[in-house]
């Protein structure tokens, strides 16, 4: 590209800053197809009729695709280059489009769950890679930065855009999967164009792993899941039962409200990591956890005395406490492992957070069913809380250690 510059240490050429934007709007796009589906689960419960349990089956589909995917693209990324992997996770993420538009049945949507999993696993695993990789190596920090914040902002655009077009266009179900398309169609122009180079190291080991890191870097991707996980399986409980929940307490089955509701948390989940930026790594990953134990708490609350501004604020510091874990690890990763490795310890960073995810709202889904929202949400909380507090000690126990100032 005419617009390149070569680095004046190596051979490395280095996109403008324009093109490391860009490169993270895939990432974008299909995170907006990730929760789009979140206030239309109350229509097609409606429609289709099935209970809260079956409603958090349908979204850990979601996670089981996502973790099937982990489990291929980060090393396939690493191998064949980052192009070969998100453009068949595009086609994918459209074709999930099409039969969430068409969606008749809790299967219909359970294979559009899948499908939106596999892309999304691919999406966090390559896409943030090639984010880097556009980058160079004198930008992995503002690259951990917007590859964090494409994320969690198409993560909350996704429920917003379905809220009000579902509310003010016609064919609720269908609309926003429409407009979902046409973004996605744009990502796949920019992928088709994005400035990334083949990888040229050999293929070790087999295609089809547990992703991980080289043995000098377990420490860090231990760091980022302890604060991550209990992050995102915060929001991952809002954006499955916090319709219900906003139903419950204000008797309201408004889609834009959840939409959002769900905007507004991963909102903050963006604006915190704009706020934090120039904090150590480790003084951001023990702020996500403090933030995490604050939203249960906050969500426990909520529920026993049927306060909205409460239930709001939990939301808040769950985004805050997911975008926070998710900056902490993506940075450790990024300054830390070899290029050649670093899509599957994406890929790593991002099983270790989805497993808890999928696992804890599922079973709070049911145990609701079981004795009722209040309590199935009481015991989550109080669970989660306590894994998120562990997570902070770990942290915490992790910077007394090190003879360094800051985690590498």
């Amino acid at each position: 590209m005419s617009e390149t510059r070569t680095a004046s240490k190596s051979n490395q050429v280095v996109a403008p800053l324009w093109w490391v934007w860009l490169a993270a709007w895939p990432v974008t796009a299909v995170f907006v197809l990730s929760n789009a589906a979140t206030p239309l689960y109350v229509l097609w419960q409606r429609d289709i009729g099935f209970s809260k349990g079956t409603l958090t089956v349908v979204f850990a589909c979601y996670i089981v695709g996502l973790i099937g995917s982990l489990l291929v693209s980060g090393v396939v990324s690493d191998r064949l280059g980052r192009k070969p992997v998100l453009l068949p996770a595009l086609a994918l993420a459209l074709a999930a489009c099409l039969v969430f538009a068409t969606a008749t049945s809790v299967a219909a949507l359970i294979v559009a769950r899948l499908f939106s999993g596999i892309a999304v696993g691919a999406v966090v695993s390559a896409g943030m890679a090639a984010v880097t990789d556009v980058a160079g190596p004198g930008r992995k920090r503002i690259a951990a930065l917007l590859a964090s914040c494409a994320m969690v902002f198409g993560a909350g655009l996704g429920p917003l855009l379905a809220g009000v077009l579902s509310e003010t266009a016609p064919a609720p179900t269908v609309t926003v999967f429409v407009v979902e398309a046409v973004l996605l169609l744009s990502a796949v122009l920019a992928v088709l164009r994005m400035p990334v180079r083949r990888p040229t190291a050999p293929a070790k080991g087999a295609w089809v792993r547990m992703p991980g890191v080289p043995p000098c870097n377990g420490r860090q991707l231990a760091l980022g899941i302890a604060v991550f996980a209990p992050g995102i399986t915060a929001t991952s409980f809002v954006l499955s039962l916090g319709p219900s929940l906003l139903s419950g307490l204000l008797g309201t089955t408004s889609r834009i409200v959840a939409g959002a509701m769900a905007f507004a948390m991963f909102l903050a989940a963006t604006g915190v990591q704009f706020a934090v930026r120039r904090l150590s790594r480790s003084a951001i990953l023990a702020a996500g956890a403090v933030s995490t134990s604050l939203s249960m708490a906050a969500l426990i609350v909520a529920v026993h005395t049927s306060a909205v501004p409460v239930l709001v604020a939990a939301a808040l510091l769950a985004g805050a406490g997911q975008g926070m874990g998710q900056l902490g690890g993506l940075s450790l990763l990024n300054s830390s492992v070899p290029p050649e490795r670093l899509a599957e310890a994406n890929a790593a960073l991002n099983v270790g957070g989805y497993v808890l995810a999928g696992i804890l709202p599922v079973s709070a889904g049911y145990l609701s069913d079981a004795v009722g929202l209040t309590g199935g949400a009481t015991v989550f909380g109080g669970v989660l809380m306590a894994l998120a507090v562990v997570g902070g000690l770990v942290v915490v126990g992790a910077r007394r250690g090190s003879h360094e100032r800051r985690l590498p």
